[in-house]
């Protein structure tokens, strides 16, 4: 005699079995998940209260709200908060703070406040604003603290520019250089040391690139705009394209899919009458075949 499989002796396969178990026993064990969660909670001396961290990218200060152009990328993690206004094209980077509780902050276009960098102002000890023009680049790591930056000026990696310091326009302060308070970094400079002082002048070439880097900076910052901004399932779409990319058979032939053809799609199953980047047509559309 043959023995026949499950399913022939009336019985479910071992599979369609433990996914029957399983929803069964889903609601119980729910049932106690909370049952033990309200038992380890009634045991809590001190309550504790799990809330999620608010963003701080943007803050209010008293009365005093920041004003930020719609096209300015501001990093999910860097801060902008108080009496600050930031003009169209710049950028807060990541670990960026841009500090305006105690006086205000005016920051121009296409301006670069870099990684990490602090961007703050003076009230007890003077009283000084900081203003930023336009195409300035602050680097990573710098101090920019109720000063005056004019522009197309570069503040380098881990500089620092104190209080009542100014940089003219068209100047650089070198990587790592302390610019001490009230003094002046003349046009056309370059200037260096702990504290600072003149190096020599700029050559027409580095001027030049200082607009250069203002503005791939600003690229650059709309490229991450787009990737912060991105949903849930626009990630997963973008993972999983990738995936598709790395394991794609070599021999792979894509399809033509220009604008038409993408009209033309029907109930999601693809364009008929296309195969590998020709177009067909079906004589019982009256047309000729091609």
């Amino acid at each position: 005699m043959k023995l026949g499989t499950g399913s022939q002796h009336g019985r479910a396969p071992a599979p369609i079995m433990l996914k029957n178990i399983f929803h069964a026993v889903a609601p119980a064990m729910k049932t106690a998940g909370r049952a033990l969660d309200s038992l380890g909670a009634s045991m809590e001396v001190v309550r504790t209260v799990e809330n999620l961290v608010p963003s701080s990218t943007s803050l209010s200060v008293g009365d005093k709200a920041p004003v930020v152009d719609h096209d300015v990328f501001v990093a999910p993690t860097a801060s902008v908060m108080g009496d600050v206004e930031i003009g169209a094209g710049s950028s807060v980077w990541y670990g960026a703070k841009v500090r305006g509780d105690v006086h205000m902050i005016r920051v121009g276009k296409n301006v670069t406040i870099g990684e990490n960098s602090m961007v703050h102002v003076a009230k007890i000890q003077g009283d000084h604003p900081t203003i930023i023009g336009d195409g300035v680049t602050v680097g990573p790591n710098a101090v920019v603290h109720a000063c005056t930056i004019k522009d197309n000026t570069l503040i380098g990696a881990g500089a620092q520019v104190l209080d009542g310091a100014t940089v003219e326009s068209n100047a650089i302060v070198a990587p790592g250089a302390m610019v001490t308070p009230n003094k002046v970094v003349p046009s056309g400079q370059l200037w260096a040391g702990s504290p600072a002082a003149f190096l020599r002048d700029l050559t027409d070439e580095e001027i030049a690139s200082i607009a250069t880097t203002a503005h791939e900076m600003s690229y650059l910052a709309q490229a991450h705009a787009i990737e912060c901004a991105k949903t849930h399932e626009q990630i997963t779409k973008d993972e999983e394209d990738a995936y598709d990319l790395q394991t794609r058979n070599e021999n792979y032939f894509p399809r033509e899919m220009d604008d038409e053809a993408h009209k033309s799609d029907v109930l999601g199953m693809g364009v008929p009458g296309m195969i590998f980047n020709s177009k067909l047509t079906a004589k019982a559309q009256g047309d000729t075949p091609k």
